[in-house]
């Protein structure tokens, strides 16, 4: 029989799979009060963070051999898996880097414990894990003492959330009141001046000269701050656009009004 034309083609060659039983998949241990962090820097931060209480960390060899050379002594000895083990965990979409941890939430102080010179963010009502993941990494850029929200309307300080900030979480605590307005009538009563950002506002963010104890109230994109959070604010001031775009992200918005009040001086002093 004549072969057919074109060049010939070659077969994988044969490999037996491993006798004896695939070992179990990981699963999340369901119902525990804990946190899931994944990816490099989420990770090794949170390692090296003696506030954490740590539970379980799976790590590829490669990861735990990464981190074994970056962090050292490791507080907890990870269980080596396969990357597909912690995929099957967090989903397809989760970049996590051969990393996985479960631990509990960093305690958070109370808003009559902040400093004289404290600078916070308080965000109204901003449910999109990512863009308050990226608050929290900037608000660790630019040293911000914590990050006051509400405990309905509001991401959790766990996997994606806890990713986008990159470390950040570690660095910036969470403060979570039932009652936003409240919160900010009780940081005025303290002596902070209270500045929200609003788009339509007649006062330009330049402008400002502010003080501390400072706070910096953020809203939802499009619906901005509610009606209460606007009245509970000492001023209302607008990010000064030049081109065509007159909005941005609300965590670049964060990350330009934070660089505009911390450069005067020493910062909101």
């Amino acid at each position: 029989m004549t072969p057919p034309d074109g060049p010939p083609r070659f077969r994988k060659p044969y490999r037996p799979r491993p006798q004896g039983p695939r070992p179990p998949m990981p699963k999340a241990r369901e119902g525990l009060d804990h946190v899931v962090l994944y990816g490099w820097h989420p990770v090794s931060q949170a390692l090296s963070n003696s506030g954490r209480r740590l539970h379980r960390l799976l790590a590829t060899e490669n990861a735990a051999a990464r981190l074994a050379e970056e962090i050292g002594t490791m507080p907890i000895t990870p269980e080596i898996v396969r990357p597909a083990a912690i995929g099957s965990l967090l989903g397809p979409d989760a970049v996590h880097q051969g990393l996985y941890l479960e631990a509990d939430p960093l305690s958070a102080p109370a808003l009559d414990a902040m400093p004289d010179d404290a600078l916070l963010i308080a965000l109204d009502q901003i449910t999109d894990p990512h863009n308050v993941g990226a608050i929290v990494r900037t608000a660790a850029a630019f040293g911000v003492t914590a990050i006051v929200t509400t405990a309905r309307h509001s991401p959790n300080a766990t996997g994606v959330m806890a990713k986008s900030a990159s470390g950040g979480l570690e660095h910036v605590p969470m403060v979570v009141v039932r009652n936003l307005g409240d919160a900010l009538t009780t940081l005025r009563e303290r002596g902070f001046s209270c500045i929200g950002l609003d788009s339509d506002a007649e006062t330009d963010l330049e402008a400002l000269t502010p003080r501390r104890p400072a706070v910096i109230v953020l809203g939802a994109e499009g619906k901005g701050l509610r009606h209460r959070t606007r009245e509970c604010c000492d001023v209302l001031a607008r990010i000064d656009f030049t081109g065509a775009i007159r909005s941005l992200n609300v965590s670049n918005a964060a990350a330009i009004t934070l660089y505009a009040l911390t450069r005067k001086g020493n910062g909101a002093a």
